[in-house]
Order: C-alpha cells, then sequence, then structure tokens
C-alpha cells in the first residue's frame, strides 16, 4: 500500500487514491489533466474517480480499513512463493494451492471493495465470472 493517511478529514490522500485504482483494477490516473485521460472516456473510471473525491469521512475509514486489509493480501500472495520449493518437511505439508488461493482471496477483497464504491470491477480485474470476452 502506497500510504493509508488521509490529507484531510473525509478525503482520500493522492496514495490511497492510487491504491484504490490499482486494487480496483483501473489504470493509472497519470499526471492531470493534460493529453489523454481514460476516465473521460470510460463512465465507471469517472464514476471512481468523483467517488473518491466525494466521500463521506465515515466512508474513507471504510475504504481506508479495505486499503490495508488488500495491502496485507498482496503482500502474502509473492511470500507464499517461498513454499513452493518444498512439498513436505516434518510434519508440515504445503498447500500446492497456496499461491493460486492467496490470489483468489485477494481479487474477492478487491472485487468487495469495488461493490463498495459501486462500481464494476475494472480492466485489469476483469469479470468475476472468470469469462473475457474481446471483440
Amino acid at each position: 500500500m502506497s500510504g493509508s493517511v488521509s490529507s484531510a478529514p473525509g478525503t482520500l490522500s493522492e496514495a490511497q487514491k492510487v491504491d484504490v485504482r490499482r486494487f480496483c483494477g483501473y489504470p493509472a490516473y497519470g499526471a492531470g489533466a493534460a493529453g489523454f485521460q481514460s476516465w473521460r472516456f470510460f463512465q465507471a473510471y469517472g464514476t471512481l474517480e468523483y467517488r473518491m473525491n466525494n466521500l463521506a469521512a465515515e466512508e474513507v475509514a471504510v475504504v481506508a480499513n479495505y486499503l490495508a486489509t488488500l495491502a496485507a493480501l498482496e503482500v502474502a500472495i509473492p511470500e507464499a512463493s517461498g513454499n513452493l520449493d518444498t512439498e513436505a518437511a516434518a510434519g508440515w505439508q504445503h498447500n500446492a494451492n497456496e499461491v493460486r488461493d492467496r490470489a483468489a482471496l485477494f481479487d474477492q477483497w478487491r472485487r468487495r471493495l469495488c461493490g463498495f464504491l459501486g462500481l464494476p470491477p475494472g480492466p485489469a480485474l476483469g469479470p468475476s465470472d472468470g469469462i473475457t470476452l474481446i471483440v
């Protein structure tokens, strides 16, 4: 997580906004209003920006909790790779699906954040049904 401290009560810091965008599967915002900005062309991205800039203080607190949970889940995925070279040791048995299971749990919480904000998962998160259609 880039940062969890709000710049003012009832607002998300810029670092928190970056985390919300990436956890929700939306592309980087960029440096500002100059040039092509995808949120101008995609309704869901515009909704995301509006929501992040207009949350009530209580909603910011909920989003901050989601960000803390998601940061912990995100870090746990690469840490699980340390067990990939060992199937069993003493009484310990490796879960062969640990990385997949952790990634699925992470994505489930990412979708919950999207649901709380009232928007569909972004392009990087994809649909929840596992089917992606490209036309």
